[in-house]
């Protein structure tokens, strides 16, 4: 694909952007905004993989993945206000997650370590990942707010944090969960997944890149449950204080 070619497929920028004036969505300047950050974010990354590609060093790798990570908190702890320490538990499940499906598939000699298979793999873990922590926090701290009677309830009769916040904490990770596994149920059949595509329309046979996908189905499955169990499980204790009394959650503002 050339420049001029990619200059032209602007045409469907255009098509939303129209919609968003004609119908008066209020959603003009946000399209604006990602279409130039996509643009501006994609060419960068696109010169550093080649510069890491070309240098094939296990260090730029390292530091490609890091670089993943970072702007992936940075994403993610966001919608973690209120909770104390989130960014910490961010950073750890994110390397955990990392380092857990890397290591599995180096060590079973799945894929080998070049930059071309690791880094778009890793990009695909730490995205999922950073998509389902999103997804987790946003429906835990739902759940917290609408269950705050029900928790002090519990505790008020003696029952245990890890009691009291269970049915929360449960329909978050579940919730969480869903999309990833209903997605699975149906991939091939209602869509063509992405790497599948991507591998076909540069000239890879069908069936490897049905592997591939395969492949990469089985880790995003892993990371939707690694992911959301070890946010949970590590956020949910900060909502209590050390003589187990429920504090909720934490805003600045308050």
């Amino acid at each position: 694909m050339t420049y001029t070619q990619l200059a032209l497929s602007l045409i469907f920028i255009a098509i939303p952007l129209g919609l968003a004036l004609v119908l008066k969505l209020g959603l003009e300047k946000d399209i604006i905004i990602a279409t130039i950050r996509s643009i501006i974010q994609l060419l960068i990354v696109g010169y550093i993989l080649t510069f890491v590609f070309e240098s094939d060093s296990p260090i730029f790798i390292i530091l490609m993945i890091m670089l993943m990570i970072a702007a992936a908190t940075q994403n993610i702890i966001k919608k973690g206000d209120g909770i104390p320490g989130i960014t910490w538990m961010i950073v750890l499940t994110l390397v955990v997650v990392e380092t857990v499906t890397m290591g599995i598939m180096l060590s079973f000699g799945i894929i080998p370590f070049t930059p071309q298979e690791v880094i778009p793999i890793s990009g695909m873990v730490i995205g999922n990942c950073m998509v389902l922590s999103l997804l987790f926090l946003n429906k835990f701290k739902d759940e917290v707010d609408r269950s705050d009677e029900t928790i002090e309830l519990i505790l008020s009769m003696g029952g245990q944090p890890k009691v009291a916040i269970d049915k929360s904490l449960k329909s978050a990770i579940q919730t969480s969960m869903i999309p990833t596994i209903e997605a699975q149920k149906t991939m091939g059949l209602v869509q063509l997944p992405g790497m599948m595509s991507g591998l076909i329309i540069g000239g890879a046979d069908p069936m490897e890149a049905v592997l591939y996908q395969l492949l990469i189905l089985f880790l995003l499955l892993t990371t939707a449950a690694m992911s959301s169990v070890m946010v949970g499980y590590m956020a949910y204790p900060k909502l209590f204080n050390q003589k187990m009394q429920f504090i909720g959650l934490q805003y600045k503002s308050q």
